[in-house]
């Protein structure tokens, strides 16, 4: 009887046909769909054949489950979501989002060809920096900047060309470790240099590093702490200091970090400021103060990033062209002060209190007690500026009330599942979206999604 009943199934390529799966087609491709309906086919014969009481047989149940999975697959595709974390720059939301406007902007040469290298005054090859290498000129106040793909390839290249088999200098207080598990010790033993500890967690001085310098010392680095800060009983180097104690075989690099130029960060210094002390090489992140897409830069003395240039690793190292332009346009709008020029994390970090507060009012009207507005925080967040919280403010989603039994973390897996995803916190055994990250755009659509859940 099962059998008979099972053979009644369409064949997969009538499945294909049903009409609720054109649009995972169309999202997913067909041969991916193709290959969820085999799985779930074949999932369901096994299920119906081991227990038929508990599994009988429904063509409905099969559809129902072939469009789950195939639900579940459209969740991977890269999407947008509403961030309402208060993290500004949101690792795992995309850090960063690219301004409206300059992404408008480069459309054009990013979707035609492109003098990415030629040098059009000559017609033979050029170089991909473009007027990228002079506007940074004026941004950092470094005789030159080479772009790769991240941050942490800005460390790896340098120590590699520049330290391979020997010493570099790193303050016990600085071998830190960021998400993903990447840390300063490991990447230096990959780059093929050796690490030379200096100082203690809290206290490392410029004749610390001094003490420690042989013949055989290519690099002393600096690493911006990024995600955590120690207070109390501390002490480092001036780094002007350094720079003019070092001897001139030592090559002074600094794991900027962030990427300010010329955002007002407080506490946090400019890649300028390094280079104008003497650093001679400095790096940063691309996308987060700075506000591009992702990338990583080098700034600093030609000589060493013509040497950088000729790694072999650069190959695998370099940008594309939507990296370049973004960059170069993005600094074209710093440079003339515009706001387009400013990234996400000042703009926000700035944004006007009375606002924020009456986003969030906007949000809870008509919600009764099931939606509260309440001060919160915001934070820069992506490994910058660690130290610093700013005011904002947040509505609480009360899930508590009698009329609405559903844990804050149910509830927020409801949120994910939305047609735009949401992406909130649990603060105080509440869900809470933070309006600092909030779009105003975003108000009205998250108005009618809870209404759909809490009215």
């Amino acid at each position: 009887m099962a059998i008979s009943t099972l053979s009644s199934i369409p064949q997969i390529e009538k499945i294909l046909q049903q009409a609720f799966l054109a649009p995972f087609i169309e999202r997913l491709s067909r041969p991916v769909v193709a290959d969820a309906v085999r799985k779930q086919v074949a999932c369901y014969k096994k299920c119906h054949l081991q227990d038929p009481e508990s599994h009988p047989f429904s063509l409905e149940q099969l559809y129902h489950n072939i469009e789950q999975g195939c639900w579940l697959l459209n969740q991977q595709r890269l999407q947008r979501v509403v961030n309402g974390t208060g993290v500004i720059v949101h690792t795992n939301l995309g850090r960063s989002p690219i301004n409206a406007d300059l992404w408008q902007q480069v459309t054009e040469v990013n979707t035609h060809y492109s003098n990415l290298e030629i040098d059009l005054s000559t017609g033979k090859r050029g170089k991909r920096k473009g007027l990228l290498q002079q506007l940074m000129q004026y941004l950092t106040k470094a005789e030159n900047t080479l772009i790769v793909n991240n941050n942490a390839s800005s460390i790896y290249l340098l120590l590699h060309e520049l330290a391979k088999g020997k010493e570099v200098i790193v303050s016990r207080g600085e071998q830190i470790q960021i998400g993903g598990g990447f840390r300063i010790p490991d990447i230096l033993a990959l780059s093929g240099a050796k690490l030379v500890e200096v100082g203690t967690t809290n206290i490392t001085t410029t004749q610390d590093y001094l003490d420690a310098i042989t013949d055989e010392t290519a690099m002393v680095l600096l690493v911006h702490t990024s995600n955590f800060k120690i207070r109390g009983f501390t002490e480092s180097p001036d780094v002007k200091e350094l720079a003019n104690a070092l001897p001139e075989h030592v090559i002074l690099a600094v794991d900027q970090g962030s990427g300010t130029t010329t955002e007002q960060m407080p506490d946090e210094p400019t890649v300028a400021s390094y280079i104008d002390a003497g650093a001679d090489l400095v790096c940063y992140s691309g996308d987060k103060i700075l506000g591009g897409p992702q990338s990583g830069m080098i700034s600093g003395k030609d000589a060493l990033i013509k040497q950088l240039e000729k790694n072999p690793m650069m190959r695998a190292f370099r940008p594309s062209r939507i990296v370049y332009s973004l960059l170069e346009e993005l600094v074209v709008r710093k440079l003339n002060q515009q706001q387009e020029g400013k990234g996400v994390a000042e703009a926000k970090s700035h944004a006007d209190l009375q606002l924020l507060e009456q986003r969030a009012q906007e949000l809870a009207d008509g919600f009764n007690d099931f939606i509260s507005v309440v001060q919160s925080e915001m934070t820069v967040g992506g490994g910058s500026l660690p130290d610093q919280d700013d005011p904002s403010w947040s509505v609480q989603i009360n899930p508590s009330q009698p009329a609405y039994q559903r844990s804050p973390e149910k509830l927020l897996a409801v949120m994910r599942q939305w047609p735009l995803p949401v992406i909130g916190v649990i603060k105080r055994d509440k869900v809470q979206l933070n309006m600092a990250t909030v779009d105003a755009s975003e108000i009205s659509y998250l108005r009618s999604q809870l209404a759909e859940v809490l009215l």
